[in-house]
């Protein structure tokens, strides 16, 4: 019997899903002369035991799918409660869950698994590697979040789409004389609008590390206004908030999601700073389309390395890029924790001496 590994995404979508599975199952035909099965969904194409839930993965099935965005295998982002339950804020694998795939990977041969997913997919896999399942994580977000890795996939390209939009907006600010607000995503980390706000030439760059006061923010615009720079570019991470406030949430379905910080500070400028103000939420736009060449790179150097992993029998680990390597890091390192950005990061301090307000302090 031929040597069998699989793979899944889980999470929400991101630019590189399907070079990171291109990757795998490339790697593995032609390198080790492997067998390659996805699992749809997440996991709940094996836990759920759904019709198709597991297809195998061909040269040609994988032919041509480097530059499309999404995933080929289907991802979730809802914590399903058949298979996971929430305890102290933390998402813990029923019992039953990770005996299934345990027996799954016992009967169907399976010598690893990797596992594409952010925080939550790379808590799950930890829960499942200790349960004894081999599984090895590629790590995937927008947010460029997660320990472990100086940049994930996905990141690069949600940084060229918020890029072009500031670049779009710069021409309705300029032509109307107005404030324009672009709102990024940034769950709890300010690394899509800090980077984004660099490239775009933002004049206000606002992230939920570094809290802000609306005066400062009003200063930096009359200071703009006086120099004859009648327009201003605003970046907003969605999870931004004022000095003793709370993120800004709305409910979808029952659910929360962070999102109107950018609407909440169009109509807060325009009423106590007295200029004109407008918001665009990118929203899911930074999550979709093709992914750029650093990520398509990146993604494919990443789906290499996992399977590298599994054919050295190292589980339980993530594949990170450190400097220009490849590297391998435990998850126990990873789970739990997030890679914010620091107030004196070094981007941070670009920002500032090239006059760039962060709301925290008079420019």
């Amino acid at each position: 019997m031929s040597t069998r590994i699989a793979v899944f995404t889980a999470g929400g979508d991101a630019p590189g899903l399907n070079a990171v599975i291109r990757a795998v199952t490339r790697t593995a035909i032609l390198k080790h002369g492997w067998e390659v099965y996805g699992i749809r969904d997440g996991l709940d194409g094996v836990l759920l035991d759904r019709p198709n839930g597991v297809e195998q993965l061909t040269l040609e099935r994988v032919t041509d799918i480097l530059p499309y965005g999404g995933t080929i295998l289907g991802t979730v982002n809802k914590m399903d409660p058949r298979l996971y339950v929430r305890e102290g804020g933390r998402v813990i694998v029923q019992e039953w869950a990770k005996k299934r795939l345990l027996e799954w990977v016992e009967q169907n041969s399976i010598r690893g698994i990797v596992a594409i997913g952010g925080d939550g997919t790379m808590n799950i896999s930890y829960q499942l590697f200790e349960a004894g399942v081999p599984i090895v994580g590629v790590p995937k977000t927008i947010d460029n979040d997660l320990l472990g890795t100086d940049q994930t996939f996905g990141f690069d390209s949600a940084i060229d789409v918020a890029t072009d939009a500031l670049d779009r907006l710069r021409t309705t600010a300029k032509s109307l004389k107005r404030v324009m607000i672009l709102e990024v995503m940034g769950r709890n980390a300010g690394w899509i609008a800090l980077h984004a706000g660099i490239a775009g030439g933002a004049h206000v760059i606002l992230i939920p590390e570094i809290p802000f006061r609306l005066e400062a923010v009003c200063q930096a615009l009359h200071h703009r206004w006086k120099r004859g720079s009648q327009y201003a570019l605003v970046v907003v991470a969605e999870a931004a908030h004022p000095v003793g406030g709370e993120p800004i949430y709305h409910e979808i379905g029952g659910t929360r999601r962070l999102g109107g910080v950018g609407e909440w500070l169009a109509r807060r400028i325009h009423a106590e700073c007295g200029y004109e103000a407008r918001a665009l939420v990118l929203g899911h736009l930074q999550r979709g389309g093709s992914p750029s060449a650093f990520d398509r790179i990146l993604a494919t150097q990443y789906g290499v390395a996992a399977v590298g992993c599994v054919a050295e029998g190292t589980f339980g680990v993530i594949v990170g890029l450190r400097g220009d390597r490849i590297q391998t890091v435990p998850m126990a390192d990873v789970v739990g924790r997030q890679k914010l950005v620091a107030p004196d990061h070094p981007l941070v301090k670009t920002g500032r001496d090239l006059g760039i307000s962060f709301g925290d302090e008079p420019v």
